[in-house]
C-alpha cells in the first residue's frame, strides 16, 4: 500500500502548446507499471481549454466544479457540469475546458499505451470554441 497525502505533490502549469489560457493541474495519481492509469485534477479559469487531442486507450472526465465545455471533432460543443462524467473513446479527437464566464475544475482519467497517455494536435481557435466555425 502507498498513501500520497494530500498536498504533497506540486500543482503544475501545463505547456502552452497544448493549452489555451490559465490552467492548474494537480497529480492524483500515477499508477506503477504493468499498471497504465493516471488521473490529475485540471482547472481551468474561465475561457480556458485544451487543444485539440486523441487518448490511445480513451478518457473519462469527471467535473467536481464549475461550467465547462466538451466537443468531439465534427459535433455539437457540450455543457458539463458538477457530477458528468464524460467519455471520449480511443482515438476520438476532442477538447474540453471552462465555459466563457466560468471556471471548471475535473478529474481525467487516462491509461498510456506503449507510454503513450495523449496525442496533442492544434489548438482550439476562438472561432470553434464560441461555436462560429
Amino acid at each position: 500500500m502507498e498513501i500520497k497525502p494530500a498536498g504533497s505533490r506540486p500543482s503544475t502549469k501545463p505547456p502552452a502548446d497544448y493549452f489555451t489560457g490559465a490552467v492548474r493541474q494537480d497529480p492524483l495519481m500515477e499508477t506503477p507499471a504493468p499498471a497504465r492509469a493516471r488521473a490529475v485534477s485540471v482547472t481551468f479559469e474561465p475561457g480556458a481549454r485544451t487543444a485539440w487531442h486523441t487518448h490511445p486507450l480513451g478518457q473519462t472526465l469527471i467535473v467536481t466544479s464549475g461550467k465547462g465545455l466538451a466537443q468531439s471533432w465534427g459535433g455539437d460543443i457540450r455543457e458539463i457540469r458538477p457530477g458528468d462524467t464524460v467519455w471520449f473513446a480511443p482515438g476520438e479527437k476532442h477538447w474540453h475546458g471552462a465555459a466563457p464566464d466560468t471556471a471548471m475544475t475535473h478529474i481525467a482519467i487516462h491509461e498510456a499505451l506503449d507510454g503513450n497517455h495523449v496525442d496533442w494536435m492544434e489548438k482550439v481557435s476562438d472561432a470553434q470554441y464560441s461555436g462560429q466555425a
